[in-house]
């Protein structure tokens, strides 16, 4: 695979998945920001080009197993995103929720800005919270069912949506929104990066909320460029 600066960054993960763990170290959207070319993303995260490259090209060679599994079966795709970063999120979310209480009580008199991270994390957690159930109770029984019954040679069955095309625009609209919330709270935080003689507690907030954003971002690729388009793909065939 040749690396070029007109390639999108999206292309670039699905093609050689050991990049997500460069993009991530740099701070560039490889899910809801995928479709911008690796240029552009290198611009916004204020990184040289040909640096990127030549670590993208470092971690491909040192990669000892791939990042990603090939997945034949939507239905295993689906079963793998609940079962791991819907579980994620729903176990994470009450977790922070206390570090932002004892965090904001503490300290948000001198760091007004964990107040409104406190703020937009709650709207995050509200969103993805409908979001998931909306998944898990419409839009991925679905994709599994037309995946049955089309290897069944039944065809795509009906839906009161019409096209699947519709309730995946509305996930990847979510996805949008939840990705804008969490990089308010990166810029806010200074990347995540604690006050001098931050507590314990402050410290582990920041980790976790990093950890959330990683998780998240690995969740909306699997979605927005692996079993959106391969659902929307085989309505369509």
């Amino acid at each position: 695979m040749q690396i070029t600066s007109e390639k999108t960054v999206r292309e670039i993960a699905l093609e050689d998945p050991s990049s997500i763990r460069v993009f991530e170290s740099l701070g560039i959207d490889y899910c809801c920001g995928g479709k911008r070319p690796l240029g552009d993303a290198c611009f916004r995260a204020e990184v040289a080009v040909d640096d990127v490259v030549k670590l993208l090209e470092q971690a491909r060679s040192k990669a000892q197993a791939p990042e990603s599994q090939e997945w034949k079966k939507l239905g295993e795709l689906i079963e793998s995103i609940v079962g791991n970063h819907h579980a994620y999120v729903r176990r994470e979310t009450p977790r922070i929720d206390g570090f932002l209480t004892k965090v904001v009580a503490r300290h948000g008199a001198a760091h007004p800005e964990v107040t409104r991270i406190s703020e937009l994390f709650s709207a995050i957690s509200s969103e993805l919270a409908t979001h998931m159930l909306k998944e898990e109770q419409i839009l991925f029984p679905y994709i599994e069912r037309m995946e049955k019954s089309i290897e069944a040679g039944n065809g795509v069955p009906s839906a009161f949506f019409g096209t699947v095309r519709r309730p995946i625009a509305s996930m990847i609209a979510d996805h949008d929104d939840a990705g804008a919330l969490l990089a308010e709270i990166r810029k806010l935080s200074q990347d995540f990066h604690t006050p001098d003689g931050a507590c314990p507690t402050y410290v582990g907030l920041y980790q976790a909320l990093e950890e959330f954003e990683r998780d998240l971002h690995r969740h909306v690729h699997l979605e927005n460029n692996i079993l959106f388009p391969r659902a929307v793909e085989m309505e369509a065939a």
